[in-house]
């Protein structure tokens, strides 16, 4: 097995839905334009709040790719 280098980037997604739809929706935008994506950590957790219910899901992603 061949060494890997990765280059780290942080990424935001939100949901209105629950945290898993935040951090899918961060990482098929990351997606778009960043190849070679292997592995994700969240690295933060938060949330939005109207009315004392919860409105949003906000997860700060943290990506490793491998450079080429």
């Amino acid at each position: 097995m061949s060494a890997h280098v990765y280059k780290l980037i942080e990424v935001a997604g939100s949901s209105t839905v629950g945290t898993d739809d935040a951090i899918r929706c961060a990482i098929a935008k990351a997606a778009e334009s960043v190849k070679h994506m292997d592995w994700y950590e969240v690295i933060e957790n938060r949330g939005h709040i109207v009315d004392g219910k919860v409105a949003h899901f906000q997860v700060v992603v943290k990506i490793g790719f491998r450079l080429e």
